[in-house]
Order: structure tokens, then C-alpha cells, then sequence
């Protein structure tokens, strides 16, 4: 179809924390600034998402310039986190992979943090997203990086193919869930004007003038069971995908997207693909 669009854009300045709404935004190698170079690690060192944590949903990070945030959340005052100075890494594992990370260096912050997660949980930072974190070899190629995001720099996901899932809800047995918003997926980009599931034949993307190659389509989990404004869980859509989307044993909702070039993207922009 030529009418795809940019429908809208998403970062997550810290890890698991609320999406905010842009714009625009530049592409940098990594994915999209401003996402995801902070997150919160457990006193392990093991980082905290809403898998394990889904209050963390209700927390909202506004990035400010210079890379600090501001963090707000029910109950507790704002807090300004500036960027820790260089230095002083600490090695914290996100999935599979072992990162060198810069925590945040007053010791207010964690407090906080740990206050509102009721648990021992410290804020850190993504120095060097150039040099830190590989993508996943299996679907990289040479010297792709990622910052903390589950595993690719961005995630692409259609307005169509959230219309047919929630079709699918609507017939099934937990009817009364959807439908769903997208916020659900948690993307970085999405996209309106297509048919549904088109996506899985994609290879190339192209926003605007910024071009994107397809790593793998996306597997979810049990976040995407958890109401971002209520940070409460139902069945849906795991139940629905494990009927109607299942490939290679994962259920699957959107794409994995890798930059292949830097740029800034608008909503509204022109998109266009290739298989």
C-alpha cells in the first residue's frame, strides 16, 4: 500500500517506566534518543521490568537536556536524576547479557526508586551505547548495538494488525478484555495505512528519509497482559496470540527494527517497505 504513515512515536527514558509520546525524534544507530539509556537493576544487579514488577509501569520518566530525567510517580515527589559523571561502571545483567552501566550517584535516587518498587532496586545509566551492548548475534550484524531495550534497538508495530488482534479478542473467551490499546506493546514506532500482519513480510522499512532493516518479529511476554494505567494483568492478548500467532513457538506481535542510517523521523512521515 502507498498511504502508510507514521502514526506515532514512543520512548521509555527509563526501562519499563511509562511510554512518553513524541513528534519527533532523531535515529541514532542504537534506536531512538532518548530511550531506554536508564533502567533499574535489583540489589543483584539483575535488571527490574514489569514481568516481575508491574507497579513499575506507573512510573514516568521526563527526559531532560543533557540525558537526565525527571521521575514522577503516585504517591512520591518528582526527582531530577542528572547523567552520572564518567566513570565508575558497575556490571548489571539484562536478560542474557552482561553490561557495564554508570548507577546514578545520589543516593536519593535509589531511595526513591526503592521506596516506590517496595524493593532494594538502584538506577542506572547507559554511558556508551556505541560500544557497551551487541545485538543479539544470531540477528546482528557487525558492530549493532543496542541500549536497554529487551534486545533491538526499535519495535514496530501497525495500527491493522492491532484492529484484527483485537477482532480476534472479541470472539474469544476473555471477550470483555479488549480491545486493547497499543500501549499494551510497548513500541517505539507505529504505523497506520496498511493491511494487517503485513509486517511479517517485511525486510527493508523506510521512515521518512531513515532507513531500517527487520530483524525478527517481536515475541511477547506477560507484560503485554499488564494495564499500563492500573499496572493491573489480565489474559489478553497472550491468550489470543498463543491461538493466532504462534511462530517458532513464540506468540508474536510487531517487529524488531535495527537502524541502518541516523536521521530524524516525524509523525506523519511517509513509510515504505520491501519483503
Amino acid at each position: 500500500m502507498g498511504n502508510a504513515r507514521l502514526q506515532s512515536i514512543h520512548v521509555h527514558p527509563v526501562k519499563a517506566s511509562r511510554s512518553l509520546s513524541l513528534r519527533e525524534v532523531v535515529v541514532e544507530p542504537w534506536g531512538l534518543a532518548g530511550d531506554r539509556r536508564w533502567m533499574m537493576v535489583d540489589d543483584g544487579g539483575k535488571v527490574v521490568t514489569q514481568r516481575g514488577r508491574p507497579r513499575i509501569a506507573l512510573a514516568a520518566a521526563e527526559p531532560l537536556p543533557g540525558g537526565g530525567v525527571r521521575l514522577s510517580a503516585p504517591g512520591r515527589e518528582p526527582l531530577t536524576v542528572p547523567v552520572p559523571r564518567a566513570g565508575g561502571t558497575v556490571p548489571v545483567q539484562i536478560f542474557r547479557d552482561k553490561v557495564e552501566a554508570v548507577p546514578a550517584e545520589d543516593e536519593a535516587v535509589h531511595a526513591w526508586c526503592s521506596e516506590f518498587l517496595e524493593a532494594d532496586v538502584r538506577l542506572v545509566h547507559l554511558d556508551d551505547p556505541a560500544t557497551r551492548r551487541p545485538v543479539d548475534p544470531r540477528y546482528a550484524l557487525p558492530g549493532e548495538t543496542v541500549t536497554f531495550a529487551d534486545g533491538f534497538p526499535l519495535l514496530l508495530t501497525t495500527t491493522a494488525s492491532l484492529e484484527a488482534l483485537n477482532a480476534l479478542i472479541a470472539r474469544g473467551e476473555h471477550a470483555e478484555e479488549g480491545p486493547l490499546p497499543m500501549d499494551r506493546f510497548r513500541p517505539n514506532v507505529v504505523v497506520s495505512g496498511t493491511e494487517a500482519w503485513a509486517e511479517d513480510g517485511w525486510s527493508r522499512v523506510t521512515v521518512g528519509d531513515v532507513d531500517f532493516r527487520v530483524a525478527k518479529p517481536c515475541g511477547r511476554c506477560v507484560v503485554t497482559t499488564t494495564d499500563q494505567g492500573t499496572a493491573e494483568r489480565g489474559r489478553e492478548p497472550l491468550h489470543s496470540l498463543g491461538q493466532h500467532r504462534r511462530v517458532n513457538g513464540k506468540l508474536v506481535f510487531g517487529q524488531n527494527l535495527v537502524p541502518l542510517g541516523r536521521g530524524t523521523i516525524r509523525v506523519g512521515d511517509p513509510v515504505r517497505f520491501s519483503g
